[in-house]
């Protein structure tokens, strides 16, 4: 990682810390009705691993789904810059995309990072495969249907990866519907302790 990269990285977790303490005295109701406000972002561990994958794995075609306020768009779009690749990030909000795009251009990364708008497993319909990887990390009930929109577009060998298996609580039951649907699918998965929880699960 370059200094314009670490730089962005560093002001995502001096905001990650506030908001970290927030959502720790929040009760369940009041956290869900303001979980639009926080970045709850994949975290560095997370974002670190999902580096090294696309990178050792030589993705050159990479979606994300939920681009949110842009925190794992910088790793993702670290990897496609030393890959020689794209990340595609989707999200149905303007606002937060707007924020994501503001510091992937800070970070040195616009070349390598494009935001498209809208429904996510509508704008999934209109790509183009093979993706060589994917990150699922919007509304946990959207996980499924967003699973089986892109699985007919992935590339031999690719992997998804979705956030939040663990944690947040709140997100737990859909989480586990996740987990069961994919196992079903995927010709390999697994739970990984990371961040908060990710399904690391591979297509063959």
């Amino acid at each position: 990682m370059d200094e314009q990269i670490e730089a962005v990285l560093r002001e995502y977790e001096q905001r990650l810390a506030v908001e970290d303490k927030l959502m720790r005295e929040l009760p369940p109701e009041q956290l869900r009705a303001r979980i639009d406000e926080l970045l709850i972002p994949i975290g560095a561990s997370t974002g670190r691993f999902l580096h090294d994958l696309a990178v050792g794995a030589g993705a050159k075609r990479v979606l994300e789904l939920g681009s949110s306020y842009g925190y794992s768009a910088i790793w993702l779009g670290a990897a496609a810059r030393e890959t020689g690749g794209r990340l595609i990030s989707l999200d149905i909000a303007a606002d937060k995309q707007a924020y994501a795009r503001d510091r992937s251009k800070r970070a040195g990364l616009s070349e390598f990072v494009e935001f498209r708008t809208g429904d996510a497993v509508a704008l999934i319909a209109e790509l183009e495969g093979p993706f060589d990887l994917v990150l699922i990390d919007l509304w946990k009930d959207l996980y499924i249907p967003c699973l089986d929109a892109v699985r007919p577009k992935l590339a031999p060998g690719a992997y998804v990866v979705a956030d939040n298996m663990l944690e947040p609580e709140l997100f737990r039951a859909d989480s586990h519907l996740y987990r069961d649907h994919v196992a079903k699918i995927a010709d390999q998965t697994i739970l990984l302790p990371l961040g908060s929880g990710i399904e690391v699960s591979r297509f063959a």
